[in-house]
């Protein structure tokens, strides 16, 4: 079980994800077909459900190229 600090982080970096992804004008379709994630787990990173590996993190980072660390400030 996640403590609540831990919650709030994830969904952090979700929301921090899922904005910039919209700023650059990318589906989340087109972001699964570019990180070769499935679809359902970036919106489900995206809304804070699941607490993604930093592997995944980095190739959704690479897909939108944007530096890891854009998604943790």
């Amino acid at each position: 079980m996640l403590e609540k600090n831990e919650k709030r982080f994830i969904k952090s970096v979700g929301e921090k994800l899922r904005e910039k992804r919209l700023s650059k004008h990318i589906s989340q379709l087109m972001l699964s077909y570019d990180a070769n994630v499935p679809v359902n787990q970036i919106g489900r990173i995206e809304r804070g459900e699941i607490n993604t590996s930093l592997g995944t993190l980095y190739k959704i980072c690479t897909a939108l190229g944007i530096d890891f660390k854009d998604l943790l400030d």
